[in-house]
């Protein structure tokens, strides 16, 4: 059987039921969206304003959550290590949750269009609640580190299926305003996280930290059972339980997991062990990645009936280049994030509380960026000019980076990331537009799981590639030793500046081929916009 065929044209229903004309959203949510058309600002006929507002509290507290997790979990490392006397495993915690949300988040959106968003969301919220707080419970490093992989498998799930959610609802042309007021949200989680989970510690104990987020857990739980109430298609509906399950790409998601898992997993203790390429743990790892990538492939062509990851959108031109460039955007941005503090600590010689407050100005960026290209695709309803402007933001700012030295000035090296920030922001927003507009409805959900797999498979290897060492003995040192290790961090770190460089390039390089489609403003232009696409699918190429 082929699987990538649509296995019904079922399956190219809208996944919303058949809306009246001006299905639009609501925009009294904020002040920027009082601009709206009057077909934008007539409520919807399914939500009611006061509906959406309870859906997005619903969805977004999960993603603050989410957010607030990964910040907290990064404050407590060393507590952790202390207590249970394995301070060399506690980079560990990190490590399989990152690994966990990788393998797992591009399974969530098939998974949305088999149990529903409701569904999806419920499964995703359940496991990182139960993770987390068996995180709390754990009794040795082994089960808190087994915790954050079960944690890490809900994690991805409750940011891909929120974002999944809100495009049901929202119109293209202002879904980017949206997801900016979404990165707003976690941007703050993570911004809290560290400060709080530091406090909690001193207060009452790292376990603490953990159970704490449990009222805003089953605030998110509860709001989503009852409130997110959005169809799947009649012949979805109808199924039973069984059936629906048996929809699921075990085969193809087991491989998927464990060729995401065996590469980045080799990546890591190549980084975090430092041992060799040769190395036989190293070499069997990214060899089974390269089996089981195949295997993949070959499950997903000839096997799957609904396939994990539908092989026709890797083929198409914007899915690709959404995928690709987001890979690589990614892996620059975080690599960033961690090696600028590390710069300034090492180089610098500052102390760690001002390293980290050198990303401020970069942090405002990024929630004002993200918003900001929201209101610009609004606006304009285009978004390819703005995905380029974006990605070469990102240049100019790695390439301010790699032009530090000592006698830089406090304006550059206090401003030069802002760039970044803008940029980062307004990319991965644009693109996720892109890659909603450019494939058909029913595949919406699956996209959304791929942008989000590419992306957090980039933030990972970005982090494991930063140079991650101790720098505290340096302003200990003896002078002529101090000012040799200071050059050897500078030489190292400018190398890591201008291979980001680099990275940036291949970025916009790869965003080059994604296309200009039209952004809907109601979902009756939306709806229209997608029988479209069908319709000349199937007459022009009915083998897909």
């Amino acid at each position: 059987m082929h699987s990538d065929r649509r296995s019904s044209l079922g399956e190219a229903r809208p996944l919303l039921e058949e809306a009246p004309p001006s299905y639009g959203a609501t925009d009294g949510l904020d002040d920027a969206a009082s601009e709206s058309s009057p077909d934008e600002q007539q409520a919807m006929s399914k939500f009611s304003r006061a509906d959406i507002i309870w859906i997005l509290a619903g969805l977004w507290s999960g993603v603050l959550l989410g957010a607030f997790d990964g910040t907290v979990v990064a404050t407590l490392l060393t507590p952790i290590g202390s207590q249970f006397k394995a301070s060399n495993q506690a980079s560990y915690i990190a490590t399989s949750y990152l690994l966990s949300v990788c393998c797992f988040t591009p399974l969530y959106g098939r998974l949305a269009d088999i149990l529903g968003r409701k569904g999806a969301m419920l499964v995703a919220l359940s496991l990182f609640g139960s993770g987390t707080i068996f995180c709390g419970l754990a009794p040795s490093m082994g089960t808190l580190i087994a915790a954050r992989a079960v944690a890490g498998m809900g994690g991805g799930g409750v940011m891909t299926v929120a974002s999944v959610t809100v495009s049901d609802f929202i119109p293209l042309k202002q879904r980017g305003l949206y997801q900016g007021m979404a990165n707003i949200l976690y941007g703050l989680g993570a911004g809290l996280g560290g400060p709080v989970g530091g406090w909690v510690n001193d207060m009452f104990g790292w376990r603490a930290a953990f159970f704490m987020q449990t009222p805003l857990l089953v605030f998110s739980f509860v709001v989503v059972a009852t409130k997110v109430n959005i169809s799947l298609p009649d012949a979805v509906r109808q199924q039973s339980l069984a059936d629906k399950l048996r929809r699921i790409d075990v085969l193809g998601s087991v491989t998927l997991a464990m060729t995401v898992g065996c590469l980045l997993l080799g990546f890591s203790l190549k980084s975090s062990e430092e041992l060799p390429w040769s190395h036989p743990l190293i070499y069997c790892l990214l060899v089974a990645s390269v089996i089981l990538g195949i295997a993949f492939v070959l499950v997903e062509k000839y096997w799957a009936p609904y396939p994990v990851m539908p092989l026709r959108l890797m083929t198409q031109r914007t899915p690709l280049a959404v995928s690709i460039s987001n890979l690589l955007t990614s892996m620059s941005a975080f690599s960033t994030l961690y090696n600028v503090p590390l710069y300034f600590s090492a180089v610098r010689l500052d102390s760690a509380a001002k390293s980290g407050l050198h990303l401020l100005p970069h942090s405002i960026a990024i929630s004002t960026g993200s918003v900001l290209a929201g209101w610009i695709m609004r606006k304009t309803g285009k978004l390819y000019g703005l995905t380029l402007a974006s990605s070469f933001l990102t240049i100019i700012a790695s390439v301010l980076i790699t032009l530090w030295n000592e006698d830089s000035s406090v304006f550059h090296l206090w401003l030069d990331l802002i760039p970044q920030g803008f940029g980062m922001a307004s990319f991965i927003t644009s693109t996720l537009i892109a890659m909603i507009a450019g494939v058909y409805k029913e595949d919406m959900a699956v996209a959304t799981g791929i942008t989000y797999l590419f992306r957090t498979t980039g933030q990972v290897l970005g982090i494991i590639d930063a140079i991650r060492r101790t720098t505290e003995v340096i302003p200990q040192l003896e002078p002529t030793l101090r000012r040799a290790a200071v050059e050897s961090y500078g030489d190292a770190l400018r190398v890591v500046f201008i291979c980001q460089v680099a990275i940036n390039i291949l970025g916009f390089i790869a965003c080059l081929p994604i296309q200009e489609n039209v952004l809907p403003g109601t979902h009756e232009e939306q709806e229209q916009h997608y029988r479209n696409r069908d319709n000349t699918d199937y007459r022009d190429d009915p083998d897909i």
